[in-house]
């Protein structure tokens, strides 16, 4: 499990100790709605970013395919190529842009909401940072296992281990 208040990072990317102290990270809070079949899945969260000039937090849904998307991202990103993640308007979106010194540009929209965008250069970080994040993301999937599936549109219901009868509590 997560620390003492259930909050796991999906997402930490940071600059090296002793730079300048930036970071980004995407921080899960625990279940959108745990134990109502349509919001069980969904995952609360928040975007976190500091700088020596911005401290901002910004609330974020995640849907089990955002997850997916999230890792599709970490390969386009491992290629040196630049990605998206969380573009679908419903939520702040965030772009991730590789440089060629090996840093890594993120930039935060809240589109839905306040509008603002944050960009945070990240020029020095982790050498193993990809598989740091891939880390991550399979804690989260470990931490918050699918437990809903949808077996015709609109029609949902628990995925029941053979041991259990009801949704896996938090």
């Amino acid at each position: 499990m997560g620390p003492a208040d259930g909050v796991i990072d999906l997402i930490h990317l940071a600059d090296r100790p002793d730079t300048s102290g930036h970071r980004v990270s995407v921080r899960v809070l625990g279940r959108f709605q745990s134990g109502i079949l349509t919001g069980h899945d969904v995952l609360d969260c928040e975007i976190v970013i500091v700088t020596e000039a911005v401290d901002a937090t910004f609330a974020v849904t995640v849907l089990p395919e955002d997850l997916e998307d999230w890792e599709d991202a970490l390969t386009t990103l491992e290629s040196g190529r630049f990605a998206t993640w969380l573009d679908s308007g419903r939520t702040p979106s965030m772009k991730f842009k590789p440089d060629r010194s090996g840093g890594l540009w993120v930039s935060v929209h809240d589109g839905p909401s306040s509008g603002v965008t944050v960009t945070v250069p990240l020029f020095a970080p982790s050498e193993t940072w990809a598989t740091e994040q891939r880390d991550m993301l399979a804690r989260v999937r470990e931490t918050y296992p699918r437990e809903v599936v949808e077996t015709s549109p609109g029609a949902y219901e628990w995925r029941r281990p053979a041991t259990s009868k009801g949704p896996v509590a938090d």
